[in-house]
């Protein structure tokens, strides 16, 4: 079958939403550890890839698809796997289920790139990827970059601060998932649905310090939000879409 990666996170209380649904950032937090874990698993871990290739991982693109919401006290079961590498790129991939339902997917892509110039390094020289993909558990789907349509218009800006970082002093991943949901004001968007898919495309890091404009629009079910920094560079790409609840 292939070499994957299982673990079970619970959704808590401090996870979910005023609509009693698990955040689209805690959603991130799960696949994100579940990916953690399955590299400490594989030698690959954050401390070995500086120690062996003086580099560290960063997440390139992430999208998930949710059947339905996932609910508070609900055990939700990550299994996830890796394709090889390719290029510069690494895709991982994941299931998601509650019991025996299975809730949804996701896929991302990785990189590696060096500690001092962020240049990124070719995956065909981590030795420890080979032969250790999902092998007949990948599917093969293809995370592309996110064509942002015109128009979108200034939501909120946003500094950016201490409690928001990460072990490489850059914005977490996942908190890029609250400052869209915020700057669409999920709070009234979202009632009587729930983010049934989301996609971060992560073009450029944030700091602690930085301010970020906002901008958003909605076509249909789908929202898009685009980070800017001041200097008016794009820092990330995100697309909500949102189903009614059954």
């Amino acid at each position: 079958m292939g070499v994957f990666y299982e673990d079970t996170y619970q959704v808590n209380t401090g996870d979910v939403d005023l609509f009693g649904h698990c955040r689209p950032s805690a959603v991130l937090r799960f696949l994100q550890e579940a990916a953690i874990q399955g590299g400490i698993a594989l030698g690959v871990s954050r401390d070995e890839v500086i120690h062996r290739y003086h580099a560290f991982w960063m997440l390139s693109r992430i999208r998930y698809e949710l059947k339905r919401p996932l609910y508070g006290e609900e055990n939700v079961t990550v299994k996830t796997w890796h394709r090889g590498g390719k290029g510069a790129v690494m895709y991982r991939e994941f299931d998601l289920g509650v019991g025996a339902e299975q809730v949804g997917q996701a896929l991302s892509i990785w990189v590696l790139a060096d500690l001092d110039t962020h240049k990124l390094l070719r995956m065909s020289g981590v030795t420890e990827l080979e032969a250790s993909s999902g092998g007949s558990l990948c599917r093969g789907d293809v995370l592309h970059k996110l064509r942002m349509p015109e128009g979108l218009l200034l939501a909120e800006r946003r500094k950016l601060h201490y409690s928001e970082t990460d072990i490489n002093g850059h914005v977490n991943n996942v908190r890029y998932a609250d400052f869209a949901c915020d700057a669409l004001g999920l709070e009234r968007l979202g009632q009587g649905k729930f983010v049934s898919s989301l996609q971060l495309c992560y073009l450029q890091e944030c700091l602690p310090g930085e301010e970020l404009e906002l901008f958003t629009g909605i076509d249909g079910q789908n929202c898009y939000i685009s980070g800017r920094g001041l200097e008016k560079k794009e820092r990330f790409d995100a697309l909500l879409t949102l189903d009614k609840l059954s």
